[in-house]
C-alpha cells in the first residue's frame, strides 16, 4: 500500500509515560469517530508500516495511543513524529456530493461562475480562524476561504472544484503591495 491509496490521519507527537505509551494529534474533524482503531500505518523512513493499536483513548487536545508490542518510553521514541495514516477505503462516506476532503481535491482544477477556468489547487491550509485553498493565478499563490458562500461544489470525475469568488479577491493578490504570505504559525498545509 502506497500514500496515494491513503490518508493522513495525524501524527504521533511525543511520548507519554513510560510504558510505550505515545500522544497523538489527530487531524480530523470528529476524532470520536477513531475510538475503535484497530491498526493504523505509521510512515518509518519514507514506507508506510502497520502497527496495531492496542488502546486509544481520544482526548479534546491530544489522544493517547498504544501499540502493540511497543512497551518501553525508548520504544515509543522511535516514532514520534511518526505521520499516521489510514487507507482511503477507511474514511467515512460524505453526506452530500457537494462535500469533499482537503486531501482529495488537490490538483483539482478551479472554475469561478464569473471569471471562469483559474488554476489548480496546490493546497489546503487549515487554522483556527479559517480554512483556505491555495491556488497559483497568473503567477501568484491566491487563497480561497473556504465557505459555502464561496466554495459551491466539486466534480469528482471532472477533478473540478466550482467557486462563486468575492469580487476583488483575485485583484488584492495580483496587486504587487498586497501580503501574500499566510502567517506560518496559524496554518498547517494538508496534501
Amino acid at each position: 500500500m502506497t500514500r496515494d491509496d491513503c490518508y493522513l490521519l495525524g501524527k504521533i507527537t511525543k511520548t507519554h509515560g513510560l510504558k510505550g505509551e505515545l500522544a497523538i494529534w489527530l487531524d480530523v474533524d470528529y476524532p470520536e469517530d477513531y475510538e475503535e482503531l484497530d491498526s493504523v500505518l505509521l510512515e518509518i523512513k519514507g514506507e508506510l508500516v502497520p502497527h496495531f493499536v492496542e488502546e486509544i483513548q481520544i482526548r479534546p487536545n491530544k489522544s493517547i495511543i498504544k501499540f502493540e508490542d511497543i512497551d518501553t518510553i525508548e520504544e515509543a521514541q522511535k516514532i514520534v513524529n511518526c505521520d499516521i495514516y489510514l487507507p482511503e477505503d477507511n474514511l467515512p462516506e460524505l453526506e452530500e456530493d457537494d462535500q469533499f476532503y482537503y486531501h482529495e481535491i488537490i490538483g483539482f482544477v478551479i472554475i469561478d461562475e464569473v471569471k471562469g477556468k483559474l488554476g489548480k489547487v496546490l493546497a489546503v491550509y487549515t487554522s483556527d480562524r479559517q480554512d483556505l485553498i491555495a491556488m497559483q493565478y497568473e503567477g501568484k499563490e491566491v487563497l480561497i476561504p473556504i465557505d459555502d458562500d464561496i466554495v459551491k461544489t466539486v466534480d469528482r470525475k471532472k477533478k473540478e472544484l466550482y467557486t462563486n469568488l468575492p469580487e476583488g479577491l483575485l485583484e488584492v493578490y495580483l496587486d504587487d503591495n498586497a501580503t501574500q504570505e499566510p502567517d506560518d504559525d496559524d496554518l498547517e498545509e494538508h496534501q
